[in-house]
């Protein structure tokens, strides 16, 4: 069945039409010969009927057939009523014989002008045992037309009578005609069959032929979609890749020399974010357009993703065709989109690699353009940047910082250093702020801002945010009450499938801290997006008694409306402003406002980055609360901490700073 399926698949697929047309041939032999079959079955079974009327019908119209029937002379009546039943039904012949078999009577003798009948043939003899026994046997003969019909029958039935087996009675009977009939008959049915078949069998085509070609269709847009971009229509990845390597291939036997740009829009969140997704993939679309009229036509043009584009610059003589092409994308790419029915700004920044010079291989000259477009966003974006082999070092560099970050995290080998944080006075001891230290085994202490900027750039905050909480209450759950510990928390801790108030109780669980004891930062950041969320999750920390506080308040954009928004604890002014104290009179105006304001809503300011005797004046006559800084103190590990006040020489410098400030 398989081996004829295939060749049919193959046929319907390349010539339908005639694929179509050999099933309906064949379909209408199948119905001729199943029609024929029907027609002969139906002729022998009127034969069967009318043979079997007209054996009744003898052994009514004969009454002593019984001794002819024994092998006695029958009268001459007899013979007579038999030769004038001769000629019903059609029966031109026909033969009487004992239930043994044997030949009593014949029409021939019957009928004088009868013709002569050859013996009867041997077949025969199995369709008179048939029949002795019971059953009709009919058969269908050819004649010759001139002594026999062109199609007579050979009826072979029982005689009987009140369920006695009399005899048997063979007729020969002139079917032409009846089967005449039955063939117009038939042909009619046929003809009707037929057209209905080929209807049926054109309706099948024409649907067959509509979902073909929806198939062709269907398989052109996937093949399409494989090799283009479902959104610009442009190549995609994957063909763009295709290209490449085709060119590569070329240039290696000595072809024109080629370069790699790629290309990222400059701010397509914010589009995004402001004109909803219809306008940002209405620019996706504008600037696949502005790069294909800046191509030549053996350049290629392919969106690699996301809003980052890629072009395949052919013919390439040196750096300065290349230069060239990146300017005009980025003027081209600078001019103003039409968005939404509103004007929307552009930019985009270029990061180019040349065969030969950045790379060989299309993977790596790919991945060359690509880091060469990261160094032109790190230079300010709205430019281009040729690749540099220095960034190769430095991106293997953060792979390898990464994985011994993943280390340090699984052996806990990051240490925790504790700054401590006064009253406004200088002298009383109010806690400490834990402040997390990496001792790199090579490197020595990697900065705390490059570490935890990579583990928020690689999904490792999570764990380094568990372990400090974890460690910084343990920690703290040992110093004397009232000393508290504030411990920093970073904006993507506050995600949906974190729950950062759950951390925090497991935290103060496990090391017996009271919540009251424990102090959490967070900065304007986190607030800028997600507001209603994040200040739900603060919501939770402070129900459980967790102080919150906003740190380097005063650079974000909203502080205002986040006081009003959320009960802060404390707030913290920004080194910045306390690094400025007393060289700029609006520093002072505004730690004065912000002192002023956070205590008219009964929040407490605390001032980082004190450093001289003279901040420190300054800020305690601002009023305020809390102060931290290396005057006071440095982070030191938990073993070196000892709960006391600054030193004896510390406390005069700031005596003398506080008289000077006073007089």
């Amino acid at each position: 069945m398989k081996r004829l399926t295939l060749p049919l698949q193959r046929l319907f697929r390349r010539w339908p039409l005639l694929a179509w047309l050999l099933v309906a041939a064949i379909a209408h032999l199948g119905v001729t010969t199943a029609l024929d079959r029907i027609a002969e079955r139906h002729l022998r079974a009127e034969i069967e009927v009318a043979a079997t009327s007209w054996a009744v019908l003898t052994t009514r119209a004969v009454p002593d057939l019984e001794q002819v029937l024994r092998g006695r002379m029958a009268a001459s009546w007899i013979q007579d009523r038999l030769a004038q039943m001769r000629h019903g039904g059609e029966v031109f012949r026909f033969r009487i014989f004992a239930p043994d078999g044997r030949l009593l009577l014949q029409s021939e003798n019957a009928d004088p002008d009868a013709a002569a009948v050859s013996p009867m043939a041997p077949a025969s003899q199995a369709a008179l045992a048939g029949a002795a026994r019971g059953y009709n046997v009919v058969e269908l003969h050819r004649g010759d037309g001139a002594r026999e019909p062109a199609l007579f029958s050979e009826s072979h039935v029982p005689l009987q009578r009140d369920g006695q087996l009399l005899g048997v009675v063979a007729l020969y009977a002139d079917q032409t005609a009846r089967a005449e009939a039955v063939a117009v008959a038939f042909r009619h049915v046929g003809l009707l069959v037929g057209g209905a078949l080929l209807a049926v069998l054109g309706l099948g085509y024409c649907l067959a032929r509509r979902q073909s070609r929806h198939a062709q269709a269907a398989e052109a847009r996937i093949r399409y979609l494989a090799q283009n971009d479902a959104l610009t229509g442009i190549a995609n990845r994957a063909r763009f890749q295709d290209s490449l390597q085709l060119a590569c291939s070329r240039r290696v036997r000595g072809g024109a020399g080629l370069a790699v740009l790629c290309i990222d829009l400059d701010g397509f969140k914010d589009v995004n974010d402001s004109l909803g997704h219809g306008a940002g993939d209405e620019m996706l679309r504008q600037v696949s357009k502005r790069l294909g009229q800046l191509v030549r036509s053996g350049d290629d043009i392919a969106r690699l993703g996301g809003d980052e584009f890629a072009v395949l610059q052919s013919g390439v003589a040196n750096g300065a065709d290349v230069s060239s092409l990146a300017q005009r994308i980025v003027e081209a790419l600078a001019q103003p989109y039409t968005l939404a029915g509103q004007l929307a700004p552009g930019s985009a920044s270029v990061g180019v690699a040349i065969h030969g010079t950045d790379g060989s291989d299309p993977d790596t000259l790919l991945r060359h353009a690509e880091l060469a477009l990261l160094r032109a966003k790190s230079q300010g974006r709205h430019g281009y940047s040729f690749y540099d082999p220095a960034l190769d070092r430095q991106l293997q560099d953060r792979r390898e910082l990464t994985r011994d970050l993943r280390e340090a995290l699984a052996r806990r080998s990051l240490k925790l250093h504790y700054q401590p944080i006064y009253a406004g006075d200088g002298k009383t001891l109010r806690g400490y702020e834990a402040l997390s230290r990496w001792p790199h085994p090579t490197r020595g202490f990697v900065s705390t801002a490059e570490f935890v900027a990579l583990a928020e750039a690689t999904g490792l905050i999570d764990a380094l945010g568990s372990w400090v909480l974890a460690e910084a209450c343990a920690e703290a759950a040992r110093w004397p009450a009232p000393l508290s510990v504030a411990v920093n928390l970073s904006p993507l801790q506050f995600r949906a499938d974190v729950d950062i108030a759950e951390q925090v109780a497991q935290a103060l669980a496990a090391s017996g801290l009271d919540a009251s004891r424990l102090e959490v930062e967070i900065t304007e950041s986190l607030l800028l997006k997600n507001t209603d969320a994040v200040l739900g999750q603060l919501q939770q920390l402070h129900a459980m008694g967790v102080r919150v506080a906003m740190d380097d308040f005063g650079t974000g954009y909203s502080s205002l409306a986040y006081l009003w928004r959320f009960p802060f604890d404390k707030v913290k002014i920004d080194r910045a402003f306390t690094q400025n104290l007393g060289d700029d009179a609006k520093v002072d105006l505004i730690v004065r406002s912000i002192v002023t304001l956070a205590h008219s809503l009964g929040i407490r300011v605390n001032a980082e980055g004190v450093e001289t005797a003279a901040q420190m004046a300054a800020l305690r006559e601002q009023g305020c609360d809390e102060l931290q800084g290396f005057l006071l103190g440095r982070p030191q590990p938990a073993d070196r901490i000892a709960h006391r006040l600054p030193q004896a020489a510390f406390t005069a410098e700031v005596h003398a700073a506080l008289t000077l400030a006073c007089s």
